[in-house]
């Protein structure tokens, strides 16, 4: 991490991170539900969780496409490179993003068991397929890849399928799947809300497991650490990100789980700004050569593109977070299922 310059790129690389922290902790909590899905054995507990994440799904996932659409605009380099680079990995990832949506609106719009039963099984394997691909994808830009001088992904699809990725890849989803587990203890009563406790506490305890191993590993990442050794005040954000996830088991022992969705949430933001802090001013770590690294600078659009985009974002972001306080008001409380549910 170079000397921090309050300029338009790391405005944008700032931004950037904020839009991409937002999806994973508002879709991060869907995706968690669909990968429990297959635990809930009647279809009445099914359609509760459906309709617990039925009226906010697809307004999280617009966090992903302003995301893809500010990385576009923003750094276009960046862009190219990683969508071109992780071609197949992104086409898997559009089908499971597809049959997810498809799968929440084709599931009850027929009483047959074997109808029902296909689109669960397809919401729950998307749902498990996205965080899993955009781990593996988060872990290799981490690690780095290999990035030619021309700003070219000159590797292969088996390239990106290292241990470090994959490892990355499984934490992610049962980061993923700890927070769905939280989200649902929040919006349910009865035998499904016992059901999820036990979801909550299992999934906690392997994502501590996995959290553990993934940071031992990223310890032997040495442009990850060194940030942290040039400006130790940093190593607080180490602290955070042990404490908010120590109080996830904490509050799940006390069964405050408004808490614990709560220390969830902001477990994710600490762990994206970890990785933020340890890849600036970086965005793409090339293995071959770090003069073909792809920064915030040389990667990025002109300060009048950058400028513009500035004053659309201090328009448009207020009037979002505005919105989605709304809604998220709007449909507080615990699920009860009507006519009007999935």
């Amino acid at each position: 991490m170079t000397e921090f310059a309050f300029d338009l790129n790391n405005i944008w690389f700032i931004l950037l991170g904020v839009l991409l922290i937002g999806y994973a902790i508002l879709d991060g909590f869907d995706l968690g539900v669909g990968a429990l899905h297959l635990f809930a054995k009647t279809d009445e507990d099914r359609r509760i969780m459906i309709n617990s994440i039925g009226p906010v799904w697809d307004g999280n996932e617009v966090w992903l496409i302003t995301g893809g659409g500010a990385m576009f605009a923003a750094f276009p380099h960046v862009y190219a490179t990683v969508f071109s680079g992780f071609y197949l990995a992104m086409m898997l990832l559009l089908v499971g993003l597809i049959f997810r949506a498809v799968s929440l609106e084709f599931r009850s719009k027929r009483p047959m068991k074997w109808w029902r039963d296909t689109w669960d099984i397809a919401f729950s394997v998307s749902s498990i397929l996205i965080p899993l691909l955009m781990g593996v994808a988060l872990g290799n830009i981490i690690i780095g890849i290999p990035v030619d001088q021309t700003k070219e992904y000159v590797g292969g699809f088996f390239n990106l399928l290292n241990p470090y990725a994959l490892l990355f890849g499984i934490t992610t989803v049962a980061l993923f799947v700890m927070h769905g587990a939280l989200y649902i203890s929040m919006k349910t009563e009865g035998n499904l809300h016992e059901k999820t406790k036990i979801w909550a506490r299992n999934s906690s305890i392997v994502f501590v497991i996995l959290y553990i191993m993934t940071t031992i590993s990223t310890l032997y990442i040495p442009h990850m650490i060194a940030p942290f050794k040039q400006t130790p005040i940093l190593a607080i954000f180490i602290l955070l990100s042990m404490l908010t996830i120590a109080n996830i088991s904490r509050t799940i022992r006390l069964s405050n789980y408004k808490d614990a969705f709560l220390s969830s949430s902001l477990s994710i933001a600490i762990l994206m700004i970890l990785v933020g802090i340890g890849l600036h001013p970086n965005l793409v770590i090339s293995t071959l050569d770090p003069a073909f690294n792809l920064t915030i600078y040389n990667a990025a659009s002109s300060q009048k593109t950058l400028g513009i985009m500035l004053t659309i974002a201090l328009i448009g972001m207020p009037l979002v977070i505005v919105y989605f306080s709304v809604i998220y008001r709007v449909f507080r409380g615990k699920v009860k299922l009507d006519s009007t549910s999935y």
